[in-house]
């Protein structure tokens, strides 16, 4: 250690939170102990957005070889081997969590590989493969993550019903996939398995896709999706799921049913909290997730809390600032709390999704004054030019003083573009600002400052 005397900072839990706050008290002189019983990195990232990102990716790639013909190129045939595909998603997250593990290791983190357990207000305990370890700590941080949601209604098998986590290993396209749940992990799931060759089924529990976006952007989406030959099933809440040999039925609470070769569950996630040792420390929890306050402490002041556990905007992005912040608090350096109106979100589907700060039902909601200016991808020349012309660029600003509150992009690489505004909103930029910057033609990002204008 940079200084064996620093405090003792234990962490339960290295997914983005805590590989974060582990890099981030070693460098201000903390003896860290990380405690991890799957994969360093996180579960949930490398399990999960990684995956999912790895197969959107190849999914995209498989459309431009579909409509090459449009851009004036006659295409080979083509076909997806998902089991090359699916070792290329583990071989990928396998390569980040080496890295991890060395960048930790060289900043000498300890890292003890087994399932820790709170047994006192400063003491743990982790069961390793060599038996029962104790821990004694000055602060700690749980940093836990989430698994995907998986009701027993559903009778999850990992072969024919499945969570997202089965779906990267899958050694065959899904004949007919049936997605249960259409936020944004369901929309990516069915962007991905329909991009792949793959019949799916959307089952909409409410009248849109997206229920919390706006439904202009739903809108879009859902053009995409029908033009794939997706079949959305609205208004539609699965009850039960039930599985035949190599077919499932997926039963609707109005009585309908949809049958498919797979389900796909993507309705939610599970904190993991259990076995903890929380209620003896002491730890207040809210439907299983940690109450924590602005800067991440928990009811014990002396233990943090951050990440999925939490329950707070589900990124692995916010986790790795919250992990960064904590960290520098618990050690006594001055630090903000964290301002989750100015977080960037992108839904990686084709076209993508992304958004930050105010977005206009949220104005709407709260009756404020703002004013909108949006210019649709089809005048974009960029756009024209790939083929790639469905969706807009969206820009709030403040109708007095000129400053970007928000915005939403929907078209390609928006989550890309979305950086723009993020540093506009971030920065407290002026709309003219962004229109007066002189920006590459044609680009994409010609847009925003059209948008602006």
């Amino acid at each position: 250690m940079s200084d064996e005397h620093g405090p003792r900072f234990l962490i339960v839990g290295a997914g983005p939170a805590g590989t974060s706050a582990a890099t981030t008290a070693a460098a201000l002189g903390a003896q860290v102990t990380l405690v991890e019983d799957s994969v360093v990195g996180g579960a949930a990232h490398l399990w999960d957005c990684i995956p999912s990102k790895t197969m959107v990716a190849s999914s995209i790639r498989m459309q431009a070889i579909i409509g090459a013909e449009n851009l004036g190129i006659v295409p080979a045939q083509a076909r997806v081997d998902l089991a090359r595909l699916s070792e290329r998603v583990a071989r990928i997250s396998e390569d980040l969590s080496a890295k991890q593990v060395a960048l930790l290791e060289s900043q000498d983190v300890e890292i003890v590989r087994g399932r820790g357990r709170f047994t006192g207000l400063h003491e743990a305990v982790v069961e390793t493969e060599d038996g029962i370890r104790r821990l004694d700590f000055d602060v700690a941080l749980i940093s836990t993550g989430s698994r995907p949601r998986a009701p027993e209604w559903a009778g999850v098998d990992g072969e024919r019903i499945l969570t997202t986590r089965h779906a990267y290993s899958l050694d065959v396209v899904p004949e007919h996939m049936v997605v249960v749940g259409s936020g944004v992990t369901g929309v990516e799931m069915t962007h991905i398995f329909a991009s792949l060759g793959a019949r799916v089924s959307l089952l909409v529990s409410r009248q849109q896709v997206l229920p919390h976006k706006d439904p202009e952007v739903a809108a879009v989406l859902e053009e995409d999706f029908l033009e794939r030959g997706v079949q959305l099933l609205k208004g539609a809440r699965a009850v039960a799921i039930r599985r035949d040999g190599d077919e499932v039925t997926v039963e609707i609470q109005d009585g309908r049913t949809v049958r498919g070769s797979h389900a796909l569950l993507a309705i939610g996630a599970v904190p993991n909290t259990d076995g903890l040792g929380l209620e003896e420390l002491g730890v207040e929890t809210d439907g299983g997730f940690v109450v924590v306050d602005e800067f991440q402490r928990t009811s014990v002041p002396h233990v943090y809390a951050a990440g999925d556990v939490t329950g707070q905007m589900l990124l692995s992005s916010v986790a790795t600032v919250q992990g960064r912040k904590l960290a520098r608090h618990a050690l006594g350096h001055p630090e903000t709390p964290m301002d989750y109106t100015k977080v960037a979100q992108a839904i990686f589907t084709e076209p993508e999704i992304a958004s930050v700060g105010l977005e206009e039902a949220t104005a709407a909601a709260e009756g404020r004054k703002v004013r909108i200016t949006k210019v649709p991808f089809a005048a974009n020349p960029r756009s024209l030019i790939h083929g790639s012309v469905r969706g807009f660029a969206k820009v709030i600003s403040d109708p007095a003083a000129g400053v970007v509150l928000g915005g939403t992009i929907v078209g390609h690489r928006a989550s890309e573009l979305i950086g723009i505004l993020a540093l506009a909103v971030q920065a407290k930029v002026k709309t003219h600002t962004l229109t007066e910057t002189l920006m590459v033609h044609p680009s994409l990002s010609e847009s925003l400052a059209d948008a602006a204008e």
